[in-house]
């Protein structure tokens, strides 16, 4: 039966504010906060509240028939916390209808993955295990920051344990072959990736309301007639997409939701059914690997990283970034780590593009790519100072190194220790089970005879009787 995996993503920058070269070293606040509670704000209103409100009644209009994924990364969801709560109770009462699943991701949005596998596996743990706590379920399936995929990549994912991915149906990487089937990771079997239909994603996040368009207006019955029109061997088409394409991207006056509402009734009528990610990867197997040697992505008609890496101004600013990953690594500091988080974020590498594409970019306060540049090396400049601060410079690799496998094989030894105390507090869970039993028959021997004491105890009254009568 051919099935549709239907997968939003939710992120939503940090606003950087103007830093002058004169503020490092004596300014360590580098965020535009009325920037970032008016934009969450907009986008909470215009997009994810109505969207998510459509699809928690599309899951219940279908009686559970209707099924979607989401993924949030962590900067998403600590804006949301604080300025937009009423998501955080939408997205609740959508996992509450059990036909949603939440899905893995960078806790940044950043590029780590393309830098260094362990701030990259930290972050994306990191962020799994917030996950779990807001939503009770730890994601079986990982997406990476905009469906960022290469066999290295794939490898490192495996061996955190996921069982699937999701990723880009890229031409230049497919050729002749086709995005709706599951294919695996050439350097580990076990993960098994989903690939994007662009086509089909695109035509409702970027085109579904362009007037000039030739399959404009689009209707929910011809969208599903396309899909039913594919041959009757592919089995699974992935239609992967920010949430704000719904209210953003494709006002709510092109009527984008009724569209949506529309979907899981002619696909019924049709035979078509909808999926999570973890049903496909579990319900189909792979038809073959799928090699790519270097990292796509969903971004631009290349769909590769030329957006974020593409100039040298990118590669300077990205080189410096994670020229001190190890130290942010291995250091405590509170404000350093979530530094860290916001200053990694993919848009900081993407306003700095000098790309020209087809879709505008829209660059906040950045006049240009080159002031783009600026404003962030001035913050990096800093931010550098701060982390110097906590482990100098004059500290080679060779000693950081050293600390690094140090700190390493603590954290194992802990996590043995663990792993010895959850057994042995096992084992005497088991053991007072098995003493429980004998110990419950001899408590109950003393009650027992206390009760047959106590009848002699009841006749007594009677022969106080006769005092009684002689008065």
């Amino acid at each position: 039966m051919r099935t549709i995996c239907l997968y939003f993503e939710i992120h939503q920058i940090i606003h950087l504010k103007r830093y002058r070269f004169f503020d490092i070293g004596t300014n360590h606040y580098y965020y535009d906060d009325y920037a970032n509670e008016t934009s969450i704000n907009d986008v909470a209103e215009r997009s994810y509240i109505p969207a998510l409100n459509t699809l928690i009644e599309m899951v219940k209009n279908s009686n559970g028939a209707f099924k979607v994924a989401l993924s949030i990364s962590g900067v998403a969801l600590e804006q949301l916390e604080i300025h937009a709560p009423a998501v955080i109770d939408l997205l609740h009462q959508l996992n509450d209808t059990g036909c949603c699943e939440f899905l893995a991701e960078p806790y940044s949005h950043g590029l780590s993955s393309l830098a260094n596998e362990d701030c990259f596996k930290e972050e994306v743990m990191r962020q799994s295990e917030k996950m779990k706590q807001m939503f009770g379920k730890a994601p079986k399936v990982f997406r990476n920051s905009s469906l960022i995929y290469s066999d290295e990549i794939g490898a490192a994912v495996a061996s955190m344990g996921f069982k699937g991915m999701l990723t880009e149906g890229a031409k230049h990487i497919l050729g002749w072959k086709s995005p709706h089937y599951v294919y695996h990771c050439n350097m580990n079997p076990n993960l098994k990736l989903l690939l994007r239909d662009f086509k089909l994603s695109d035509d409702i996040s970027l085109r579904f309301s362009n007037s000039e368009w030739s399959e404009y207006p689009l209707f929910a019955d011809k969208y599903i007639g396309w899909i039913d029109s594919l041959p009757q061997e592919e089995q699974v088409i992935n239609i992967f997409m920010e949430l704000c394409a719904l209210g953003i991207y494709q006002p709510l006056s092109s009527n984008i939701l009724e569209f949506l509402k529309a979907l899981p009734a002619c696909a019924k009528e049709k035979g078509i059914t909808f999926s999570t990610p973890t049903e496909v990867v579990t319900k189909l197997k792979p038809i073959s690997q799928l090699d790519v040697p270097y990292p796509m992505s969903w971004v631009d008609e290349e769909r590769d990283t030329s957006c974020w890496l593409g100039n040298v101004m990118q590669r300077e600013a990205f080189n410096k970034l994670y020229s001190v990953a190890e130290r942010v690594h291995i250091c405590d500091d509170r404000r350093i780590k979530q530094d860290w988080d916001y200053l990694q974020a993919s848009n900081n590498f993407r306003f700095m593009t000098t790309k020209q594409n087809s879709v505008t970019l829209s660059r906040g306060i950045y006049e240009s790519p080159y002031d783009a540049f600026t404003n962030y090396m001035n913050i990096l400049g800093d931010f550098i100072k701060r982390v110097d601060s906590l482990y100098p410079v004059d500290i080679d690799n060779e000693e950081l190194n050293a600390l690094l496998t140090t700190i390493r094989n603590q954290g194992n030894e802990i996590e043995e220790l663990h792993k010895e105390l959850d057994k042995a507090q096992a084992k005497l869970g088991k053991v007072e089970k098995a003493a429980k039993p004998a110990k419950e028959p001899a408590a109950k021997k003393p009650a027992a005879k206390k009760t047959v004491a106590k009848k002699p105890a009841a006749k007594k009254p009677a022969a106080k009787k006769e005092p009684e009568k002689e008065s």
